[in-house]
């Protein structure tokens, strides 16, 4: 049987709403085991970030239960939600988010200075990630010398420089042409293929059919995937 990573039962996340309260999340079931790449669908408000939030670590539901690796999350206190940001999970966004002043390296370096890893090893590692995604040749180009698809890879690279358990992308296609899309969307594929578990975020249902599984959430509930999803 394949190892879970995390479990969700009953997942609620509220917020006040002047004197009302606004539920973005429904009960919320939601297994993943280690290794699958996932992708949760849902249009503009659908709860699809405030998902991603929770199972990141950036943010806790209002009630329900997480289970991340075997361990309460609502258990947790803020320094091992940190170590757990830092260390497990990788975060891929729409815009790669780069550091105009930096090369390719030094903003793939980022999180391990935060980690408090040696300048060589640093250096060492983030090489080794650019070349992973195709950057060879790219190490030390700055974001304006860089593609759109490029500068995603660069932000990819900087997810991974940690080894992280898991890989969570919002709509890491967004901002990208649909060429350039599919690149990226290659590049994932063979991430999940090293092993690497990927929940992706989208709103693009020809995006999301790239992941192995598909799940809907449409007005905070979360359902599987059928064979075919009707909405974009």
């Amino acid at each position: 049987m394949d190892e879970i990573f995390f479990q969700m039962r009953g997942i609620v996340k509220q917020y006040p709403l002047g004197d009302e309260v606004s539920t973005v999340l429904k009960d919320v079931d939601l297994d993943v085991q280690q290794g699958e790449y996932l992708s949760v669908l849902g249009p503009s408000g659908s709860g699809k970030s405030t998902l991603m939030n929770i199972i990141g670590c950036l943010d806790l539901p209002t009630s329900g239960e997480y289970i991340l690796r075997g361990q309460s999350v609502e258990d947790m206190d803020e320094k091992e939600l940190a170590h757990i940001r830092r260390r497990e999970i990788g975060f891929i966004f729409q815009n790669s988010q780069m550091l105009q002043r930096m090369d390719a390296m030094k903003n793939v370096e980022l999180p391990l200075i935060y980690a408090g890893v040696r300048p060589r090893e640093r250096a060492r590692r983030a090489e080794e990630m650019l070349v992973k995604v195709g950057l060879k040749d790219r190490l030390h180009h700055y974001p304006n010398q860089l593609s759109g698809g490029q500068q995603q890879r660069v932000a990819i690279a900087r997810a991974l420089v940690t080894r992280p358990a898991l890989l969570l992308a919002d709509e890491p296609t967004g901002a990208l042409d649909q060429a350039t899309g599919r690149q990226i969307m290659a590049l994932f594929n063979d991430l999940n293929q090293d092993g690497h578990t990927i929940i992706m975020i989208t709103h693009d249902i020809n995006i999301a059919r790239y992941a192995r599984r598909v799940v809907n959430i449409v007005d905070g509930v979360l359902t599987e995937a059928p064979g075919e999803v009707t909405f974009a």
